[in-house]
């Protein structure tokens, strides 16, 4: 069992973060000035020993990828963000392939959606919008993300470079690109590409050209459960509802679903989350979990990995994060956790609850 973690790259600054968000923007901004809404709420997420990490550093993507390795992550999955020619928060990966370090297997996930003051992904107050082209554009994006297709770490399944797209609903030719990416792949020496669909928040579409989809949780059941009871609203200490969502009845609607498009034969790819609380970004707007614990993730995670053996006949399980502290959900270890959730994965791979 293969578990890979998706990975965010927002922890360095850019020019247009500075300009959209005031100088010095970093995902560590929203996280750091969280306040507790409700008694219990747990905020503001502090990361272990205050390490404030830099990813244009060499030496915190080592960090990362050593404590992956130790605790058995098998690899990442970097959020690619490519707008019309124009990349944003690129330095990272960029870096990593062009020092050939760390030696961790990755693969990528085109986040395609436009980035938008209300962090939603919508049509409104938009910051950068996404757009997607024709066949010039289509080629461009190919070459971009070509070096990295053809990187000795990078994750492959039948010998095709694995690549995640967020919205393919969005992208209005999107059975025509994939088509073209493939032909590019062939002729520069692949296989082709292994197209993964994510399965999240949106509606569900269902164009040619995908290998298999990818369960992203808890969004996918946030938008596609049938239970009445994901949410329930509270008052928080200012008087205003917020949503909270219990963290027990989420996994349990996880666990209980039969796959989307299994009995189509399509192929699934399980997920798991390990926590989830997007008020850092959203304030009283968003929503948080309640009741989530180092020790119900580690029992959760091990049955959706017995799942992904039997149910799913998956090698892979794609787990929402390793790093996105500004929606709660992160396996890095903070003041307040440790290493709990680290532990709860390297627990789980070893079937300590089966």
């Amino acid at each position: 069992m293969k578990l890979i973690a998706f990975h965010l790259p927002q922890f360095h600054r850019i020019v247009e973060n500075d300009a959209w968000w005031g100088t010095g923007f970093t995902e560590w901004t929203n996280t750091s000035k969280a306040r507790p809404l409700y008694p219990g709420h747990r905020q503001p997420k502090v990361p272990y020993e205050n390490y404030y990490y830099n990813l244009t550093d060499s030496s915190a993507r080592h960090w990362q990828a050593l404590l992956a390795q130790s605790y058995g992550i098998y690899g990442f999955c970097y959020y690619h963000y490519w707008f019309n020619g124009k990349q944003l928060l690129e330095q990272p990966l960029k870096q990593i392939l062009r020092l050939g370090a760390p030696d961790l297997p990755f693969c990528l996930s085109w986040a395609n959606e436009s980035w938008t003051r209300k962090w939603d992904g919508g049509p409104h107050q938009i910051l950068m919008e996404q757009t997607y082209g024709d066949e010039n554009e289509w080629t461009q994006h190919f070459y971009e993300l070509l070096t990295a297709f053809r990187d000795e770490r990078y994750i492959r399944v039948d010998g095709k470079p694995l690549f995640v797209i967020y919205r393919p609903g969005d992208i209005p030719r999107c059975t025509e690109m994939l088509d073209c990416w493939n032909r590019l792949a062939r002729q520069n020496g692949l296989n082709g590409i292994y197209f993964v669909r994510t399965l999240g928040g949106f509606p569900l579409t269902n164009p040619d050209g995908f290998d298999a989809d990818v369960e992203f949780e808890p969004h996918y059941t946030f938008a596609h459960s049938d239970s009445k009871y994901i949410f329930r609203s509270i008052k928080a200490e200012n008087g205003q509802d917020h949503l909270v969502t219990n963290y027990d009845h989420l996994w349990e609607l996880i666990l209980g679903r039969f796959p989307h498009g299994a009995e189509e034969g399509r192929k699934i790819i399980p997920g798991a989350f390990v926590n989830w609380d997007n008020t850092p970004r959203l304030g009283i707007r968003g929503s948080s979990t309640v009741a989530a614990t180092p020790e119900k993730f580690e029992k959760y995670l091990s049955r959706q990995i017995e799942r992904a053996q039997t149910v799913f006949k998956s090698d892979y399980l794609f787990i929402n994060a390793w790093n996105e502290w500004a929606e709660g959900a992160y396996l890095e270890p903070d003041q307040h956790s440790r290493f709990g959730y680290l532990e709860a994965v390297r627990n789980a791979l070893k079937g300590k609850h089966l």
